[in-house]
């Protein structure tokens, strides 16, 4: 993998089309690496902590979560999420480049969508845990306010 950073910025100097190509060429390069230099177990714990590295802002999430419902326009993200034209394309390019989205172009328009639908579904059970660990916390709350109530 010491190699990849160089080849990126030779990618740097192409087309996009080329540049698109190597740029997944290398991606693949990286995990086929991962899988057969390590473990099974240490390769896909790699995979998930880039894969939530990437997922690390609330506004990539936000993306992920619209995505996982349908296709939608760059446009459309942007009026959805109400984020400015600039932030979301640096949002996408962090997405498009660990994979988790994918785009087609229709003549001005880009459309995104998530690369896979597990991914939804993983972002669906982490809003369950969040919300079994609020309903927790609640409860938790309820009990500390009954005992100091008792104490006084």
């Amino acid at each position: 993998m010491g190699a990849a950073p160089d080849a990126r910025r030779l990618t740097e100097r192409m087309d996009y089309p080329a540049q698109a190509f190597w740029s997944i060429s290398l991606v693949t390069c990286e995990y086929s690496y991962i899988l057969y230099s390590m473990p099974h177990s240490d390769a896909l714990r790699n995979f998930k902590a880039e894969i939530f590295q990437a997922l690390a802002h609330p506004t990539r999430i936000a993306i992920a979560e619209a995505l996982s419902v349908r296709e939608l326009s760059a446009g459309q993200l942007i009026q959805l999420l109400e984020l400015e034209q600039a932030n979301a394309s640096q949002h996408l390019a962090v997405l498009r480049a660990k994979r988790i989205v994918v785009f087609r172009k229709e003549g001005n328009q880009v459309f995104y969508s998530l690369r896979d639908r597990a991914l939804g579904e993983v972002l669906n059970s982490l809003r369950a845990y969040f919300q079994r660990y609020l309903r927790e916390a609640q409860a938790d709350l309820k009990k500390v306010s009954k005992l100091e109530a008792r104490t006084r």
